[in-house]
């Protein structure tokens, strides 16, 4: 076969090989960088795009979606405490010409050059702080390695979002003290709280028996102003019912015997083991004596003690005052 037939086809297979070389794909949210001879050429956007073949090549992509950087690092505290903590960089290559050109050809290693500047600022901020502090201004921790990593990466073509504290972990031993330290505290606390409520309980219990006692007495105030009004009208009626000649002093008599006898009728009536002491129809006449005697003797001081003012003015008779002329209890 003539070699000459062979020419055609090499030279078509050369020009396809020639002409699939220019054409190129660039993916969304993707920048390729384009270079001639070696030397930056320009930035190849997303969609279709053409270069010279050989003349041309792609020196590599930019990825222009926000990338997120972990950065775990461990430094001590104020208090020398040594304590680990993770920061999350959030961060993109500036859509433009001259960001993607610089953050391609400035840095080598994007991701591990900006996690050692996460590194410097981390040391530098923490030291400074006592452990209790990291974990109640961590908000503070991150501003300051923002704003650091900003200043620095925009003039890299990179942009700082955010930086995020994800996690303080203090060494072991450490956490166990501040749990128990904590424990210890919330116990005083529920202690305080108990002793303060056993306090309410016995002031008020007080405060109850005070005015349950002030309430008793009020009652049994009350109970003797009844019975002694009772026992009053009972010897006014009973006096109206009888001759006019019966003195109180018989009335009286009369109604502490009715109330003995009726006394003993209800003890019986019970139905109950009973003792009873000895007694007799005289023990009765002698306790009337004595509290007959009682009134009399108190009335007499009563009267001795008065000023002559009072002397001058005839005493209200109440009930439970004895007439020494009639001898008569009123």
């Amino acid at each position: 076969m003539n070699p000459a037939s062979f020419t055609p086809i090499i030279y078509i297979v050369i020009a396809i090989i020639f002409f699939s070389g220019a054409f190129f794909i660039v993916k969304q949210k993707t920048a390729t960088i384009i270079e001639r001879f070696g030397k930056f050429q320009r930035v190849a956007t997303a969609g279709f795009n053409l270069k010279i073949p050989i003349i041309d090549k792609k020196a590599g992509s930019v990825n222009l979606k926000v990338m997120e950087l972990p950065v775990d690092v461990e430094t001590k505290t104020k208090d020398d405490v040594f304590v680990r903590l993770v920061v999350s960089v959030q961060y993109f290559v500036v859509e433009s010409k001259e960001g993607i050109q610089t953050s391609f050809y400035k840095f080598d290693d994007p991701a591990r050059q900006i996690q050692s500047y996460v590194f410097d600022s981390i040391r530098s901020e923490v030291p400074n702080m006592f452990l209790d502090d990291v974990f109640s201004e961590k908000d503070k921790i991150a501003k300051a390695v923002q704003i650091e990593l900003a200043d620095i990466m925009e003039e890299y073509g990179f942009k700082i979002i955010k930086a995020l504290i994800t996690d303080i972990d203090p060494d072991a031993k450490v956490k166990h003290a501040m749990n128990e330290i904590n424990a210890a505290k919330r116990m005083k606390e529920a202690a305080k709280e108990y002793a303060e409520a056993e306090k309410i309980k016995v002031v008020k219990a007080a405060e109850a028996e005070a005015e349950s006692k002030q309430l008793q007495g009020v009652g049994i105030a009350n109970q003797r102003i009844a019975i002694a009004n009772g026992m009053k009208q009972s010897v006014e009626e009973v006096k109206g019912a009888m001759d006019e000649g019966v003195t109180g002093q018989q009335v009286m008599n009369m109604l502490f015997m009715t109330q003995h006898y009726d006394t003993v009728a209800r003890l019986a009536e019970q139905g109950v083991n009973t003792i009873f002491m000895p007694y007799s129809p005289t023990t009765v006449g002698d306790l009337q004596t004595q509290i007959q005697s009682s009134l009399l003797a108190a009335d007499t001081i009563t009267k001795s003690t008065r000023t002559s003012d009072f002397a001058k003015k005839k005493p209200s008779k109440k009930y439970g005052d004895v007439d020494l002329d009639s001898n008569e209890l009123i």
